[in-house]
């Protein structure tokens, strides 16, 4: 595949033909806001109305990290491409949930944490390694009767829980300070990280929630090689 880094910028790309743009997407923008912003940017390049990008490994809102985006007729290979197992860094809080399960709303739920040792978290961790069926975070994008269930779960309508089959293959606790959990983890594809934080907690009889996060792999690509949004527009504009 064409897979453009930072290392590997060139004028002499065609996003027509399909390429695969490594993107470290930043905070408070959303998977759909890269997504959109390249596309404008290559509609403007080739002079075209309609221009195909998207990505494959939805990242939250305030999650950073890499992104695959794919343009033209590389668009055709995301299916096959979504199931690459992806890295992550991460922050977890202890002694607290939210209601989406990271950062985006308010504390609630405010337990204990004063038990938790670095052994016990240890001990947890390893609980969740392999295969294991996940309960789906109320704000995501899966569909229930045909309504993504974030926007229901903003609009405090009842949800129905739904499950799924995901994998942990490695998961490591980098630094406890309490209430901050520091962790590094490499998940298969689907795997919503913001219900291990929330699983975690129960595991050690409190309360918990994501309170940091950064995607550092898809595969074999890592987010070191991968360029900023707003350089990578710049240098389509100039070039």
């Amino acid at each position: 595949m064409n897979i453009i880094t930072k290392s590997s910028l060139s004028a002499d790309i065609d996003y027509r033909d399909g390429a695969v743009i490594l993107i470290d997407k930043p905070a408070n923008w959303t998977s759909f806001d890269v997504v959109n912003k390249i596309r404008s940017r290559l509609r403007y390049k080739y002079e075209q109305k309609k221009f195909k990008v998207g990505h494959n490994g939805t990242l939250d809102p305030l999650a950073t990290g890499l992104l695959m985006i794919f343009t033209g007729k590389y668009t055709k290979r995301i299916p096959e491409e979504e199931n690459h197992d992806k890295g992550y860094d991460g922050i977890i809080k202890l002694g607290a949930t939210t209601a989406s399960l990271d950062s985006e709303t308010e504390e609630v739920n405010i337990k204990d944490y004063s038990h938790i040792s670095e052994a016990a978290i240890e001990d947890a961790i390893t609980t969740f390694i392999g295969v294991q069926q996940q309960e789906i975070p109320f704000y995501s994008a899966t569909k229930v009767g045909g309504k993504r269930m974030y926007k229901m779960a903003r609009k405090d309508q009842a949800i129905e829980k739904k499950f799924k089959t995901v994998e942990f293959h490695n998961i490591e606790m980098l630094n406890y300070n309490p209430p901050f959990i520091d962790f590094s983890l490499l998940c298969g594809k689907g795997t919503y990280v913001r219900a291990f934080a929330r699983d975690l907690g129960v595991k050690l009889d409190t309360s918990a929630y994501l309170y940091n996060l950064r995607r550092t792999s898809i595969g074999k690509y890592n987010v070191n090689d991968a360029l900023d949004v707003e350089e990578f527009c710049n240098y389509l504009e100039q070039n």
